[in-house]
């Protein structure tokens, strides 16, 4: 019996001995794998980010000779209220998003922005709205190195990557637009003589040069241009002048207030041109109902974006979310309110952006995300209009279908037309 308890006991110490090197070993590996997990899984902010919060920054006309812009902003901001309220804004971090009024004026977006970067310190500055206005502070942001992301313009000014590399935008840009109808004109009136009201800034200027560009060696058929101030109280005296040409097209490169001007006077003018009327400005409720219905028939436009009282999109599920968005979070305001669906895929393009950042919430990757977009299609885009943005090309997107209005609807003319980046060089 004495003879056996040594092997017993020594067989007892072996097992003991085991248990201790094999937890030993377990722990040595929960470090290890810890000590070499990868940079990525851990958290990286910078200014304007952290566990709990992201702050976004923008401008927009809320007041001034471009206020009918205002909803865009406050359709974004109700946006983020209700991603906030109801899914915990993005990866559980609330988003607070600060919309200031810049009143369509380059000095006021210049005050107001530096006030968001330097005072409020946000993380980025998204989807402001205005060529002029996002001009006057793409360098400034682009010396901070803080990005300019989805803004809303159409002036290519701003697909800069080599000079502007922190800003990218969220538009069809005014060459794009231009394109699509310098080449429905030529193929369907090659002898047409055409007239342009344009506004006299980076907006309307981008339009008319772009125009010139699409038609190239029959710009000749542009025989009158009537260029216009925003801060002018009408236009009466250019569209005279316009009809005086002898002009056959018109083409209205205006903000919504000038647009509604230039088509009611066409009208009461007894002038009957074909008219074409800019994306921006093609809103019925905010354009085409102020300048008269009959006197918008048979106008002229390109759209990427369902329009949400267009009864074809009566039963489409995105265009009944949208609606019911606008029920609850906005009571009172009108979904049929100018670019209501497009500041709508704005703050959702935001959201998208937001959410493919993860947990490195850095100024760097947020530009990496929204550099890299291949054929996203946002629920209220018209099917086949795709958003692309690469390091090199930084328009939003490229595509639009050609509409006809009726004198009550908008009704399509034409299949997704796509103008190609070769094609938009200046």
């Amino acid at each position: 019996m004495q003879g056996q308890l040594p092997s017993v006991c020594a067989s007892s110490v072996e097992y003991g001995m085991r248990r201790r090197v094999a937890r030993t070993a377990l722990v040595g590996l929960a470090v290890l794998t810890w000590l070499s997990a990868p940079a990525m899984a851990q958290k990286k902010y910078d200014i304007g980010a952290s566990d709990t919060e992201i702050k976004i920054g923008q401008t927009m006309p809320y007041s001034g000779p471009a206020s009918a812009f205002a909803m865009i902003g406050r359709i974004q901001a109700a946006y983020f209220d209700k991603l906030n309220k109801e899914r915990g804004g993005i990866g559980g971090r609330k988003i607070t998003f600060i919309s200031l009024d810049d009143a369509y004026s380059p000095p006021k977006t210049v005050e107001q922005t530096r006030k968001l970067v330097e005072d409020d310190e946000v993380f980025a500055i998204a989807s402001s709205l205005g060529s002029p206005t996002n001009l006057a502070v793409s360098k400034y942001l682009n010396t901070k190195k803080v990005p300019q992301i989805l803004v809303m313009a159409g002036t290519t000014k701003l697909d800069d990557a080599a000079n502007l590399p922190w800003t990218t935008t969220f538009y069809s840009s005014a060459i794009v637009e231009a394109r699509i109808y310098a080449d429905y004109l030529l193929r369907s009136r090659p002898d047409a003589k055409i007239a342009v009201i344009f506004q006299d800034d980076d907006f309307g200027r981008n339009y008319l040069s772009g125009l010139k560009t699409a038609l190239g060696s029959k710009q000749t058929m542009i025989v009158a241009q009537g260029p216009y101030n925003i801060t002018d109280p009408t236009i009466d005296s250019q569209m005279v002048s316009l009809k005086s040409s002898g002009a056959d097209v018109l083409f209205i490169a205006a903000t919504p207030k000038f647009a509604a001007q230039a088509i009611r006077k066409t009208h009461e003018l007894a002038w009957h041109p074909l008219k074409i009327v800019v994306t921006a400005s093609a809103q019925i409720e905010t354009v085409l109902k102020p300048a008269g219905l009959d006197a918008s028939k048979e106008l002229l436009t390109s759209q990427w974006i369902k329009q949400s009282d267009d009864p074809a999109w009566r039963d489409d599920p995105a265009m009944k979310e949208f609606h019911a968005f606008f029920k609850q979070w906005l009571p009172g305001a009108d979904p049929n309110s100018g670019s209501a669906t497009y500041a709508y895929s704005t703050a959702q393009m935001i959201e998208e952006v937001l959410r493919r950042c993860g947990d490195e919430l850095t100024r760097q990757n947020l530009m990496k995300q929204a550099t890299n977009i291949k054929d996203f299609q946002l629920p209220l885009f018209l099917p086949g209009v795709k958003v692309n943005v690469s390091p090199n090309s930084r328009i939003g997107w490229r595509q639009a279908r050609l509409f006809r209005f009726d004198g009550s609807n908008w009704n399509p003319i034409s299949d997704v037309v796509t103008v190609h980046e070769d094609d938009t060089r200046m």
